[in-house]
């Protein structure tokens, strides 16, 4: 019987981080992806670890469709691994609506505002009202962004020992991840002082 691609890295994982020119293509091109991200540095833009987060992701969906690997999970994983994993993916959904929900939302003043101000002439009350609306979203995003933050953070504890490799591969995808939405959140986060800034400098036009 031939084995899977996960038993391929599993049997070669401890002796080394790289996987050798044996693995599995798929495997190999999932860990040169993560080694990118991973050395990504603070200063990268947004949307370069957004589409290395893509191209991980992508890859990791052809990695799992592969028939032996489908296999692998039925045998090699059962219930508690599979839950967990279910629990990882839920909560990224999650963490994923309320950012979209709160950029949507800031997108939709901004709109507004920017609106307003080029039909204006002086500060108006409907201006004044668009800018406090705005204000107001900006506070209803850190709301989101904190809410965010929290489901991020809550993992749940393994108490095991030995980890299927799959599930140790998965793990790696999802740690990644929260690390590429901590970027977001702060870019976010960074975007709402500037923009905070910007909307009082038109005011006091």
């Amino acid at each position: 019987m031939a084995a899977s691609p996960l038993n391929l890295r599993s049997h070669n994982h401890t002796r080394s981080n790289s996987l050798p020119s044996t693995s599995h293509p798929f495997v190999t091109e999932f860990d040169e992806h993560l080694c990118r991200l991973k050395a990504l540095e603070s200063s990268s833009s947004i949307s370069h670890k957004l589409s290395g987060l893509q191209d991980i992701h992508d890859c990791a969906e052809k990695f799992l469709l592969l028939p032996l690997n489908q296999q692998a999970l039925k045998q090699e994983c059962g219930d508690t691994w599979i839950n967990q994993l279910l629990d990882g993916s839920s909560r990224l959904l999650d963490v994923c609506g309320i950012i979209k929900d709160a950029l949507l939302q800031t997108k939709e003043c901004t709109h507004e505002l920017r609106s307003i101000r080029s039909r204006r002439r002086g500060v108006d009350t409907s201006f004044m009202s668009e800018v406090s609306k705005y204000l107001t979203c900006r506070k209803d995003v850190k709301k989101a962004i904190n809410k965010a933050s929290k489901l991020r953070d809550s993992k749940s504890t393994d108490k095991t020992h030995e980890t299927p490799a799959i599930v140790k591969m998965l793990k790696e995808l999802d740690a990644v991840t929260s690390a590429v939405f901590e970027s977001l959140f702060s870019f976010i986060a960074s975007s709402n002082l500037k923009s905070k800034s910007s909307t009082w400098s038109l005011v006091s036009k």
